[in-house]
C-alpha cells in the first residue's frame, strides 16, 4: 500500500466512499446529505493537507487529512480525519493512514492530536485506544444514531 499526499485530481476517487460513509450518518457528524461541493471543502480545505492510501492497483482506498485544531498560541495540536472505503475494511488500511498521519503531524511540529467527536459506537474507538489516545471525556447523547439511538461523543487526545 502507497501512502501518499493527495492531489487535486485525487478527490472524485475519495468522493464516492466520502459520501457512502457520511450517508451511512453512524460515524461522522456531517449532514447525512452533504453535496460533493461541500464534502471537498470539509475534507481538503486549507489548512488540511490531505493524504490517501493507494492498494497495489493503484485504487484510491482511504484518505486521511491533518490539520490544527486550534489556532494562535495552540495550533500545535492537530486534528485529523480519517476514511477507509467500506469495500476495503479490515485490511489494516485504516492503521497505516493513523500511522502514517501521526508521524507526519508530528514532523510538522504538533504536539499533540485532538479528535473532538468520536462516535462512542465507532469501532475506531479501539484502534485509536491502541495507538495511545485517550478518552478525555465523553459528551452524553450528542449523536443521533441511525440505528443505536443517542449515544455518546468522544474526545480523545494523545500526545506526539
Amino acid at each position: 500500500m502507497l501512502i501518499r499526499e493527495a492531489a487535486a485530481d485525487d478527490w472524485p476517487r475519495i468522493w464516492p466512499f466520502w459520501h457512502r460513509i457520511v450517508a451511512a450518518g453512524d460515524t461522522y457528524t456531517w449532514a447525512r446529505d452533504t453535496s460533493e461541493e461541500a464534502a471537498r471543502a470539509l475534507w481538503t480545505s486549507p489548512p488540511k493537507r490531505v493524504y490517501v492510501a493507494e492498494d497495489e492497483t493503484g485504487l484510491v482506498v482511504g484518505s486521511a487529512y491533518v490539520t490544527p485544531n486550534y489556532g494562535g498560541p495552540a495550533d500545535r495540536i492537530a486534528n485529523a480525519g480519517f476514511m477507509v472505503d467500506p469495500d476495503h475494511g479490515g485490511r489494516g488500511i485504516g492503521r497505516a493512514l493513523a500511522e502514517h498521519i501521526l508521524t507526519t503531524a508530528r514532523d510538522q511540529g504538533f504536539r499533540g492530536m485532538v479528535f473532538n467527536a468520536v462516535v462512542e459506537t465507532n469501532p475506531a474507538v479501539g484502534l485509536w485506544l491502541s495507538l495511545g489516545f485517550t478518552i478525555l471525556g465523553t459528551v452524553p447523547d450528542a449523536f443521533d444514531h441511525p440505528r443505536d439511538g443517542r449515544v455518546g461523543l468522544h474526545v480523545m487526545h494523545r500526545a506526539l
